[in-house]
């Protein structure tokens, strides 16, 4: 699952910066990019599948939030004892800035050295080297290169399930913070600027991690028939393009792709799915490179020999990450 999240998600942010292309609703709903979505859809061409990987590939992030959430789960309650709240904390927030430093200083100075340089304050370096940046006024603003914001939602994903969803393990618990979430976005419809700062942070990304939790609680063991997974996967994939058409139902759309990403994982035949573990295996340095490698293919290729400039992307993306693999292992691991 890990392989196809990262995959998703690398391809989008590659695909969503081309001039033309269909733009995602990730932190707020508009309904022009639905609009352009289905003119793309009903007149297909050549570049339907950039439009795809640009408006659906962004759903690899709660598929990565539902993996957090399980993993949580097995490692403390099926496993290792909890640490107090100030250990948990320091140890995921060093274990999270392990694999973060690696990506971003190659960024910086990457990004330095190309054109559209973006401009640092001495506040929003140590905002992101802290991953406090999403709790700013305009996280936006301050987050690059963009994906990173992942981090600080991670790190608080990881406390709230440390002060709360651990210490109260009723389903009821969990499934009333997810409500509570909800219904704080409901209440921003039509005010975009505090529904992004919602989704930036941990509000907006509860839902995946929630059900991933009351996964490792519940359904640890459950399985199914193949022509089952097959079923589920058919039918949560039409829910989630279908939810996506009006602001209501968008906000229950990760759940949607949640699960559909764990059947897709069960059906994958045995040739694709060591490749797939193969790649989910780098997913960690993957993510925080591929920034870095886009900056210098998107601008070169952005507009003619586009595919070609899609598979440099994507070659130069896993070899760079092979090596930041490489870095990352020989840094100190915390000890909890």
């Amino acid at each position: 699952m890990r392989g196809l999240a990262i995959i998703g998600i690398m391809l989008h942010n590659y695909c969503h910066w081309l001039a033309g292309i269909t733009q995602e609703n990730e932190y707020i709903w508009r309904q022009a990019n639905n609009e352009r979505l289905m003119q793309a859809l009903s007149q297909p061409d050549a570049m339907l599948p950039i439009h795809l990987f640009s408006y659906f590939g962004h759903y690899g992030v709660p598929v990565f939030l539902l993996l957090s959430g399980f993993g949580l789960v097995m490692k403390h309650e099926h496993g290792n004892t909890m640490v107090s709240p100030w250990r948990f904390l320091r140890y995921n927030y060093l274990k999270l800035l392990r694999i973060m430093i690696v990506g971003f200083v190659g960024f910086v100075m990457v990004d330095a050295a190309t054109r559209g340089a973006h401009r640092y304050g001495a506040a929003d370096i140590v905002a992101m080297l802290t991953m406090t940046s999403n709790f700013l006024e305009n996280p936006s603003e301050v987050i690059w290169p963009g994906p990173y914001w992942y981090f600080g939602l991670t790190l608080q994903l990881y406390m709230v399930y440390r002060l709360v969803f651990y210490r109260w393990r009723h389903w009821g618990v969990v499934a009333g913070i997810v409500a509570l979430c909800w219904l704080l976005q409901v209440m921003c419809q039509g005010d975009d600027t505090l529904l992004k700062w919602l989704r930036y942070n941990c509000i907006g990304g509860m839902m995946p991690f929630a059900m991933g939790v009351l996964a490792g609680r519940y359904l640890k063991e459950f399985t199914l028939r193949p022509a089952q997974w097959a079923v589920v996967l058919v039918v949560s994939c039409a829910l989630g393009a279908v939810s996506c058409l009006t602001f209501q139902t968008w906000l229950w759309t990760p759940a949607a792709v949640a699960v559909a990403a764990i059947a897709a994982a069960k059906l994958l035949p045995k040739a694709a799915l060591k490749y797939c573990v193969w790649v989910g295996g780098l997913s960690a340095a993957i993510f925080v490179c591929h920034p870095m490698v886009r900056k210098l293919f998107v601008f070169s290729y952005g507009k003619h020999e586009v595919y070609a400039g899609l598979l440099l992307y994507v070659v130069c993306t896993v070899g760079v990450a092979w090596l930041f693999q490489k870095i990352i292992s020989r840094i100190p691991k915390p000890q909890p």
